[in-house]
């Protein structure tokens, strides 16, 4: 059977662009945009999710690559030139969320801005990309599961066709691509009720958790804690739902925190006076051309 997809989209001048590149930053478009909208209602302005994807994508493919590295260390410690060599393939989804909540980290302290509300913000954006970059691996033919001997079960989206094997396979990747769509929706509709700052995201860890925990049973390609034993996902996947549930049912008893608004320049109220300012000096400049005198803040108010 011919492959659903060429690897390659194009080429320009011998750089290759691959759909998984492409799927992936759909992906992070699509959390971006998600980001936008979350951002306005904690009462922060669309500069603020720009500059902390800056800061954690960076970060999030270093953590991602060595997450994955380190769980593979016998195919990497013979050639440690390789471990640079990302391009080959070789990461993993839970090492891009810890880099990510570090870049995270690391910009809530340098903006002031409450490391919950990064959080809460950057849970949904995070699991909308991974449910789109889940198909990037249907493109790749990897993260796939268990053969499929009955015919009767051999069709997609139960199963997916790998060429290099000439077999079916269950397609984990789409379970775990609709799996998220899911998850996603339940953040969009809890981000409104959470009560605490922070909770948005330790919902999206638990649920998240839930779904790999079981899908990551079905995968060929785990990477292992203890092998044939313990796979690292499954394994991290529970802890994280265990103390996330334990967390959560612990601050439902607390009484919400009040906060102090924020007033930095991440703030709705900042963009807007910014927008005042370059308005006023922009009439200022206008009729210093036109050869009237500028007319000052206090001389509008009275008029």
């Amino acid at each position: 059977m011919d492959p659903y997809f060429v690897r390659d989209l194009f080429g320009i001048q011998g750089l290759d662009i691959r759909w998984y590149a492409v799927i992936i930053c759909v992906g992070i478009c699509a959390g971006l945009g998600t980001a936008f909208v979350l951002t306005k209602k904690r009462g922060y302005n669309t500069d603020m999710p720009i500059d902390l994807l800056l800061v954690c994508i960076p970060l999030a493919i270093i953590c991602a690559r060595l997450y994955y590295v380190a769980f593979e260390w016998d195919s990497y410690k013979d050639d440690l030139w390789s471990i640079f060599a990302i391009w080959q393939g070789g990461i993993a989804i839970y090492g891009a969320v810890i880099g990510s909540v570090i870049g995270g980290f690391l910009f809530s302290k340098y903006s002031k801005i409450s490391f919950g509300d990064i959080l809460d913000i950057g849970g949904p954006g995070l699991i909308i990309g991974q449910a789109i970059g889940r198909w990037g691996n249907f493109v790749n033919q990897e993260a796939f599961g268990n053969l499929i001997t009955n015919e009767a079960l051999q069709w997609f989206p139960y199963g997916v066709y790998i060429d290099k094997l000439g077999e079916w396979h269950q397609a984990t990747f789409f379970y775990e691509s609709m799996w998220n769509l899911i998850v996603f929706v339940v953040l969009l509709w809890y981000f409104k009720r959470a009560k605490h700052k922070g909770n948005v995201f330790v919902m999206y860890l638990v649920l998240y958790g839930v779904g790999r925990a079981f899908i990551e049973g079905m995968r060929t390609d785990s990477l292992w804690l203890i092998k044939d034993v313990v796979r690292v996902s499954q394994a991290l996947s529970l802890l994280l739902v265990v103390a996330g549930i334990i967390y959560l049912l612990y601050m439902h008893k607390k009484e919400p925190k009040a906060y102090a608004a924020y007033e930095g320049k991440y703030s709705i109220a900042y963009r807007e006076m910014q927008k005042e300012l370059k308005m006023q000096k922009k009439e200022a400049q206008e009729e210093k051309i036109s050869g009237k005198q500028p007319m000052q803040p206090e001389d509008k108010e009275e008029k």
